[in-house]
């Protein structure tokens, strides 16, 4: 079975807070609420060398697919941009 992979587009901001927990991400081929409806309560892993922090798919973030996911740990900057895996 392939890897589904995501790309970190930003953390969840406000107008005065920036959560570094709960990250926005859009994976490939998801562009509708319904299909990003289904990868709710899946595992998702940020790899850094031989690092790895498991967070959570908790929402859907707007109507075009994107989801939002609670991680364990903060992530640092030099994560956004970058790809999580999805691992359950």
């Amino acid at each position: 079975m392939a890897k589904i992979q995501g790309i970190i587009v930003n953390y969840r901001v406000g107008p005065k807070t920036q959560r570094s927990k709960e990250i926005i991400i859009q994976f490939t081929h998801v562009n509708s609420a319904s299909e990003a409806s289904r990868l709710i309560g899946r595992k998702v892993a940020w790899k850094n060398g031989e690092n790895k922090i498991v967070g959570k798919i908790v929402d859907l973030h707007g109507r075009k697919g994107l989801v939002r996911a609670r991680f364990r740990r903060g992530l640092p900057g030099q994560a956004i941009g970058t790809t999580v895996e999805l691992i359950g």
